[in-house]
């Protein structure tokens, strides 16, 4: 009997595309054979290894030139696929190929022109959006949702039965009945009339609500979650760390304590021990709380809530690496010597005790501020504190010589009042404690992936695809910085380098960071380019993400004293391409929801500050107008060219500049400029501004 392997490999040997009968004579199949074979052939297409032409002709998908990924839309209709595969270049999707898919969908694209690459979605395997939020239109063509999203450019049918009472102008949330394709109508069924929010709180439930963001966790979770609450811990075959000295160094409103370190000095050579909790001790593969951590994939954090990966008798109990209490953990024990450099690594479970539960606040204000009372407070821990700030200083060093990208964003901070209103948006300012222990991280997680790599273990790696060199000469033939031309170096570090201690250093870190790819998760490695890492996985987080706990599991499998055999190689093999799609997927999805809650509490910041004038620094240069962050807060508002009323202004796309074609005024990134607030638009979360 046939089977899919052996129909894989001979459509992978033959030279050019064949039909159904052509590959039952060749391959000599009686007629059971025969029907055996298509329904292996329809299978396979469905798992996308083969493919059927629009002549009905069956080949390898790599015969054809065709490429799964994300579709990327754009307001124009067109849009780009993200290869799932690293390394490969995004495929231009005119809007006429785009077969009606919609932003973040996982489809299959065929390349039609390699040199301009260009191509067709020729198949949607997976509808990233269920819901749209709009504004209901019941005119004389019928009833309609127009999407608020500009990326959506078509407008949904709503059958008369399916308009849930909503009236023409109400803000709408509309379920999909239909995708819009190229033979109907996209058609759905209003789920939810938006009233009027009178609350931030109000308009984040919408956000959570146009999303489809999970409220709870399914009853089979909860009592899950409380069973393993209520068992003892099993401390069998762990190494017993509890004697030695361990701190966690979070944020001052920080329940979820994922990570703990530990440092000693061995003569000339340090010894870190990274602590990880161990959620893999608690949650087996296809549990209950396991498939719904793999669905959310992440925990989504706003300034009012967090919504968790996990139940919190897990996140912010059991699992968490509470101060005091004995507490399961996954243990990277690494050596490094005088200068930074990685001797050895180890990898363990552990049972650990933390001795204290520090903020970076208080670390801060031991290594570098020298406060007395914190001082006098950790007396017993502050040789630890100092060996760790001397072993950042020497992996920071190395990392940046290899080519790593130093980031030092500023983060708006959302501060509440007792109403959960926003009281100030303030920058967050990161200190060296932040660093040390991000420095930390990265150093256990590196040390993960190249144990897994060298063993070749398949896993989850954490991979950030080079950008492209047409992005880095536009970025330096833009800033002009003193000693830097288009083309120096083609090297990031040296723009970044060049920036350090300039008016425009903050504003030329966010747009590189903003021209860089977007990292992913991948079970192909092909390193991490911000990171200048040849191997990189994520290891340090598994109480929030998913892939982290991935890790963990393989991790332990590798290390048991069988290992990994082939036949669990091969499962691998199989599962961690869709886990490593969804999750990315789903950090997308959080990355999302925090933007537009961040913006809410923005809009509503500023509402009653219409009228008012602040001075700003322009952050971002369009052909429509000027992106200004305000000085006084850590908001942005845009200046529409058509409320600059002085002169007439044309954008230079090359130098990213508005000039004024009678003044000769120049506004470029990092200008100074005083605006007026004119409008805030709590519905469409924009701050407008003149001037």
């Amino acid at each position: 009997m046939i089977s899919k392997e052996f129909l894989k490999q001979f459509l992978g040997n033959i030279s050019k595309p064949l039909s159904f009968m052509e590959i039952a004579q060749k391959l000599a199949l009686p007629a059971p054979e025969r029907r055996r074979m298509k329904r292996l052939l329809r299978e396979l297409i469905q798992e996308d290894l083969i493919v059927r032409t629009s002549k009905g002709l069956y080949c390898q998908a790599e015969q054809v030139s065709l490429v799964s990924g994300s579709f990327e839309a754009h307001k124009g209709g067109y849009g780009f696929v993200i290869s799932e595969k690293p390394g490969e270049r995004d495929i231009f999707i005119p809007a006429r190929a785009a077969l009606g898919a919609m932003n973040n969908d996982r489809v299959v694209a065929r390349l039609e022109n390699r040199q301009r690459r260009e191509g067709r979605i020729i198949r949607i395997l997976e509808r990233a959006q269920t819901r749209i939020t709009g504004t209901f239109d019941s005119g004389r063509r019928g009833y309609f949702v127009i999407p608020k999203s500009r990326n959506i450019q078509c407008d949904f049918y709503i059958a008369p039965k399916d308009s849930g009472k909503a009236k023409d102008g109400d803000r709408v949330i509309a379920e999909i009945i239909h995708y819009p394709d190229e033979k109907r109508l996209p058609t759905g069924r209003v789920v939810r009339i938006l009233k009027k929010p009178e609350t931030p709180a109000d308009d984040i439930e919408g956000v959570i609500e146009e999303l489809n963001l999970p409220k709870t966790f399914p009853k089979a979770v909860v009592a899950e979650a409380k069973r393993l609450y209520s068992n003892a811990l099993k401390t069998d075959n762990r190494k017993d760390l509890r004697d030695l000295l361990t701190v966690t160094i979070d944020g001052e409103s920080a329940k979820d304590f994922d990570d703990a370190v530990s440092i000693e000095k061995k003569g000339q050579w340090f010894r870190l021990w990274v602590h990880i909790a161990d959620v893999g001790h608690f949650v087996d593969w296809d549990s209950a709380i396991d498939i719904e951590a793999r669905q959310r994939g992440t925990s989504i954090y706003f300034p009012d809530r967090v919504i968790p990966m996990l139940p919190k008798e897990l996140s912010e109990d059991i699992c968490s690496l509470k101060p005091g209490v004995d507490r399961l953990a996954f243990t990277a024990e690494m050596d490094f010597d005088e200068s930074g450099k990685k001797l050895s690594s180890r990898f363990y479970p552990s049972i650990i005790n933390s001795n204290e539960r520090m903020t970076y606040t208080s670390v801060h204000a031991i290594v570098e501020l020298h406060d007395e009372a914190e001082l006098r407070r950790y007396d017993y821990l502050v040789k630890n504190f100092e060996l760790m700030k001397e072993l950042f200083d020497e992996l920071k060093r190395g990392r940046i010589k290899r080519g790593s990208l130093d980031f030092d964003l500023p983060e708006p901070e959302v501060l509440l009042d007792l109403q959960g209103r926003p009281e100030d948006i303030i920058r967050s300012e990161r200190n060296v404690a932040h660093m040390i222990i991000e420095e930390f991280m990265i150093a256990a997680n590196e040390a993960v992936a190249e144990y897994l790599e060298s063993r070749e273990i398949p896993t989850l790696f954490r991979v950030h695809e080079e950008p492209d060199a047409e992005k880095l000469d536009e970025l330096f033939a833009a800033f002009k910085l003193p000693g830097l031309t288009s083309g120096a170096g083609k090297d990031f570090c040296d723009l970044l380098s060049k920036a350090q201690g300039t008016p425009q250093e903050e504003i030329i870190n966010h747009i590189v960071l903003r021209s860089l790819k977007q990292a992913k998760y991948s079970p192909h490695n092909i390193g991490h380019f911000g990171l200048a890492s040849e191997s990189y996985c994520h290891f340090t987080s598994p109480i929030r993400r998913y892939p982290d706990l991935v890790v963990h599991r393989i991790l332990r499998e590798a290390l048991t004293d069988g290992g990994i055999g082939e036949d669990r190689i091969a499962e691998l093999e199989e599962m961690l391409p869709d886990i490593a799609f969804h999750s990315s997927k789903m950090e997308r999805l959080a990355d999302d929801a925090e933007r537009a809650v961040l913006d809410i509490m923005r809009v509503w910041f500023m509402k009653d500050r219409v009228g008012e004038e602040f001075e700003g620094k322009v952050t971002a240069v369009t052909p429509h107008g000027l992106k200004v962050r305000f000085k006084d807060y850590f908001v942005e508002g845009f200046l529409h060219v058509s409320a600059m009323t002085d002169d007439y202004y044309e954008y230079d796309a090359k130098g990213f500049v508005l000039k004024g074609l009678r003044k000769k005024k120049r506004y470029s990134i990092a200008s100074e400029i005083r605006v007026r607030i004119d409008r805030v638009d709590l519905e469409d979360r924009e701050i407008v501004l003149g001037i």
